[in-house]
């Protein structure tokens, strides 16, 4: 059973590590990075499901070669070719998932990844940012009425609306949007991560943070701004890949994991009462003590009572009103006014 909406009803943020290219080639390290992250806290593993041939065609003219950042000078189909999953793996990464404890989850590209994936009896879909437009391959997809967590980097709020529509369509109201701002890396400066909140409201879904940002920081704001999934590429060191220029050390996963759940536990839920820490701590408020002795029938005075530390008296809201009335009794210096010492 897909443990999403069982931890977010939980008020848990779901942390799903993503392998993408990262395997580098070899089944053993994608078996590897599942068992690390198992190990290291994660909820999830996503891998992704597609060929070179499914995402785009083998065309060598300008409109297909890649100019700047981590990839460039590539061909897009040399690029998916070298970073594919290949798909007689996934059935075997999904039973090392199920061994150690941990949720199977893929992005499909085309309706041919998804009727795979059903064969293989995922449980869940994510749509890729890039694929937030295609809504036939979301209609598609939701269709199968899976869990679908669709990210939303580079869309606009008309194109986030539409991939929702295409879900409820289908009758699939089983969305969940990850914010996500797809550079990579990420700049801190471009992710916009107070769009959480808001997306939550316009889309009336939850939301996470797909995160392609260095180091644990977009994560911890993300989730203090109510993200509820956490997604974060991770990395087996010295395997080089497509990904990994980008991606997250498994043991930099490991502490981001606990960070996040330290920030959830500290951001907590709205309470104006006293904690349990704090109600030993009460008695050092402030409150009204005599400062001077006060014989019966002395007016109380600012010279004669003043507000200090501890809380053993009246609260110093009252102060003013005990100004000018009279003592009904002696009282000592050091004494806490009381109510019944005032006539």
């Amino acid at each position: 059973m897909f443990r999403l909406f069982e931890k977010i009803d939980r008020n848990e943020v779901y942390m799903i590590a993503e392998m993408s290219a990262n395997h580098g080639g070899s089944i053993e390290n994608a078996l590897e990075i599942v068992r690390r992250s198992a190990d290291a806290g994660a909820d999830c593993i996503k891998i992704q499901t597609y060929t070179a041939d499914t995402l785009t065609i083998d065309c060598d003219n300008e409109y297909f070669r890649i100019h700047g950042g981590l990839w460039d000078g590539y061909k897009l189909y040399d690029l998916y070719r070298e970073a594919a999953t290949p798909w007689e793996w996934q059935e075997h990464i999904k039973e090392e998932c199920d061994r150690y404890g941990v949720d199977f989850l893929s992005t499909p590209f085309d309706n041919t990844a998804v009727d795979f994936l059903e064969g293989i009896q995922t449980e869940a879909y994510k749509i890729a940012s890039f694929e937030l437009v295609d809504i036939p391959l979301i209609e598609y997809t939701a269709s199968k009425g899976k869990t679908m967590i669709i990210s939303c980097g580079m869309g606009s709020i008309e194109e986030i609306q539409d991939a929702v529509d295409a879900c409820r369509r289908m009758g699939n109201k089983k969305i969940v949007l990850l914010k996500c701002c797809s550079e990579y890396p990420a700049v801190g400066a471009d992710m916009h991560l107070a769009n959480i909140p808001d997306m939550a409201q316009r889309f009336r879904t939850p939301v996470g943070l797909s995160d392609h940002s260095a180091g644990s920081l977009g994560a911890v704001v993300g989730v203090t701004l109510g993200a509820c999934v956490i997604e974060k590429h991770v990395c087996l060191p010295g395997v080089e890949s497509a990904d990994s220029g980008f991606s997250m050390s498994i043991e930099d996963f490991g502490q981001m994991v606990q960070d996040v759940r330290n920030a959830k536990e500290i951001c907590g839920s709205v309470s104006y009462g006293l904690n349990k820490g704090e109600r030993k701590n009460i008695k050092f408020q402030r409150s009204l003590f005599a400062v001077k002795d006060i014989g019966r029938g002395d007016v109380f005075t600012k010279d004669n009572v003043r507000s200090i530390r501890p809380g053993r008296g009246m609260k110093p809201k009252y102060f003013k009103d005990v100004l000018g009335k009279v003592a009904s009794r002696d009282i000592k210096y050091g004494e806490p006014i009381q109510p019944d010492m005032i006539l």
